[in-house]
């Protein structure tokens, strides 16, 4: 999974991609210092790997891993190359989500591009840029479709839809804003759209703010404005983060307690990405291997098998499955969970749950 972390210059961008990948991206305090994308694989922490890992003493432990892109500064007049506006518009086609990283913090020493503290101006000039791209593209593939609609009248309902889509552009309205059928989001989908992309507000607040409950009315703007376009809200403090990164866990809990937060910035990116995205983990385990697999909540228990290889999916036969906080509760010990008959054989049809752990069997 890719996440782009994108925002005006000096919001706080590059600073927190240093604090959560530890890849030591450069930061500093004038526009455009990020040109090409930084990328940094970062770990997504799961409790229950560590749990199993001691239950089967496993010699190996493999978690889930999310990708990280630092993308470029972005200036008005990106859509029309100004600044690096093309390279930034380019670099956010390749991610699956955007992180939005907001000013929400007031600090004299730091520069802001436009001389002034304003979430939601921000958020505006960066949502135009994108319009404005998804502008050409909806132009573009309107052109090309009432070209081709003399010879399929079937293609009248995607000019009712790139209609729609360009309208709500025109009036400065993202396109993940719109409601569409299950068959229409197909659709939009295949248009790769900038504005369709889901995102994650990242508030970048000060270190006195972080605490929950105490949101400043920088903030409070973001949150309102993420919920008319549902999409997710992280408080977080990018220069908190970066100490946080080079503690231990005994250390990072401590300081949690004094801050009164319960996790990291990072932690709740990760919950949020999960959820944007609807993803889930399955798990395996077992002496020679511990591992987290993510995958699409709803996917069939044959597909699931094939996120370990492809032969798995092929020759499927059953997934022997039992829920983690049932296997936990007899030790791990699945000859015990067979007795109680907590272990279950799913056929091509199942679901596979978030905390499965799961066995495949399958014909070679």
């Amino acid at each position: 999974m890719k996440l782009g972390i994108v925002g005006l210059p000096n919001v706080g961008k590059s600073t927190l991609f240093n604090a959560i990948t530890k890849a030591g991206a450069e930061a500093a305090n004038y526009p455009f210092c990020t040109i090409e994308p930084n990328i940094g694989v970062v770990v997504v922490p799961d409790e229950r790997l560590k749990v199993l890992h001691e239950m089967y003493n496993s010699k190996k432990t493999v978690y889930t891993s999310i990708e990280f892109y630092d993308i470029a500064g972005l200036v008005k007049g990106a859509s029309r190359g100004e600044g690096l506006g093309n390279k930034f518009l380019g670099h956010i086609r390749e991610v699956a989500a955007i992180v939005h990283v907001v000013r929400c913090f007031d600090d004299p020493n730091v520069v802001h591009v436009d001389g002034k503290v304003s979430p939601l101006s921000d958020i505006e000039t960066i949502n135009l840029e994108l319009i404005f791209s998804d502008l050409e593209v909806i132009d573009r593939r309107i052109q090309r479709t009432q070209k081709n609609l003399k010879g399929d009248k079937g293609l009248q309902s995607e000019i009712a839809v790139l209609a729609r889509i360009k309208d709500a552009l025109e009036s400065g309205i993202t396109t993940r804003s719109l409601d569409f059928s299950e068959e229409d989001d197909l659709f939009v989908k295949s248009l790769d759209l900038l504005t369709y992309k889901p995102v994650i507000y990242a508030a970048n607040v000060s270190e006195d703010m972080v605490a929950e409950g105490t949101d400043n009315d920088y903030v409070t703007k973001v949150r309102e404005f993420a919920e008319k376009e549902g999409s997710e809200v992280v408080v977080l403090c990018a220069k908190l983060e970066a100490e946080i990164a080079e503690l231990d866990e005994e250390e990072k809990a401590a300081f949690f307690e004094d801050l009164g937060i319960a996790e990291s910035g990072l932690d709740k990116l990760i919950k949020a990405s999960y959820k944007l995205l609807n993803l889930i983990s399955f798990l395996t385990a077992g002496v020679p291997e511990v591992r987290a697999w993510t995958i699409t909540r709803g996917m069939k228990a044959p597909q699931a098998a094939g996120k370990i290889h492809t032969d798995f999916e092929k020759g499927f036969i059953r997934a022997e499955t039992i829920a983690y906080d049932k296997l936990i509760a007899c030790g791990g010990n699945l000859a015990t969970a067979k007795e109680k008959g907590l272990v279950r054989s799913e056929g091509k049809d199942y679901e596979v749950k978030d905390g499965d752990v799961i066995h495949f069997l399958f014909n070679v």
